[in-house]
């Protein structure tokens, strides 16, 4: 298995970081710790990250500042992949946001905060549906024609999707080419397969959000197992059973402490054997 994959023209390592949760509490507010989470990117960079996951709605504008505290001016090697599409009301709820002038104004507050010229990688955020993370099928050629006009300005070098399927990213691919796909998928939640077959087939990354579940951490009497056997931790066996579905798979794990960062980090050595590897297969069954 390698542990490196191209992305937009950079090898990445395919353990990435995600800074979702550099914010406060649901994505919303400063963090309890800014000392420690400016500690978490420069850690997650000494040990070899150089794909970072982001978005100027995560706070909001929170995560891309603290990113540019800690790691502005950027490596030429790092990846930042930021998300546009949504913006937080004042309660912080997650608020839809597609319109071409909305999606301007977004990128212009990521390229503001994120202190850049031009922005690696934008993700087009498109579903939602009743639980907030699902896709939502329709067509997405206006917002994304609206991204790659500004691709094509200078103001963004790659485009990707976020929550989508498969016949919205060909009808995204009909209009610029699409680096990436991010969407939601774990050991306890599959149904991407042939998504991720498809992408793999045509050199294109695939970037789970929520490996770890998100606001509802993986529960599995299996997983808790499996960790036992291996004398591992439930998140390490996740994250490397997901390493092990297909070479374009990217992972963007979140974390506000080091130590859970580089115990994540450490996942993408951990060896599966194949009886592991059935238990966890077994999951989602």
């Amino acid at each position: 298995m390698t542990n490196t994959y191209p992305l937009a023209g950079t090898t990445v390592a395919r353990m990435g970081y995600g800074a979702m949760q550099l914010a406060g509490p649901r994505v919303f507010g400063p963090p309890k710790d800014r000392a420690e989470a400016v500690a978490v990117l420069r850690t997650a960079v000494e040990l070899g990250v150089n794909h970072i996951d982001t978005a100027d709605f995560y706070g909001p504008h929170v995560t891309n500042e603290i990113i540019r505290e800690a790691l502005h001016p950027y490596a030429e090697d790092l990846m930042i992949v930021t998300k546009v599409g949504s913006v937080r009301g004042d309660d912080g709820a997650w608020l839809h946001a597609r319109s071409p002038e909305q999606l301007r104004s977004q990128v212009h507050e990521n390229l503001r905060n994120l202190g850049v010229e031009a922005l690696d990688v934008v993700n087009l955020r498109v579903g939602g549906g009743p639980d907030g993370h699902s896709v939502v099928p329709g067509s997405l050629a206006e917002p994304f024609g609206a991204l790659a006009g500004m691709r094509r300005e200078g103001l963004i070098k790659h485009l990707g999707l976020s929550v989508v399927d498969a016949g919205q990213l060909a009808e995204a691919q009909a209009i610029a080419p699409v680096v990436t796909v991010q969407n939601w998928y774990n050991v306890a939640h599959r149904g991407d397969e042939s998504l991720i077959a498809s992408l793999r087939d045509q050199g294109v990354s695939y970037v789970p959000f929520w490996p770890l579940g998100g606001f509802n951490p993986l529960q599995s009497a299996v997983l808790t197992d499996v960790a036992k056997r291996l004398e591992s931790t439930p998140q390490a066996v996740a994250l490397a059973w997901l390493l092990r579905q297909s070479p374009n798979i990217l992972l963007i794990p979140g974390t506000s402490s080091v130590a859970h960062l580089r115990e994540n980090i450490a996942a993408a050595s951990l060896e599966l054997p194949p009886d592991a590897l059935a238990d966890l297969d077994g999951i989602a069954a």
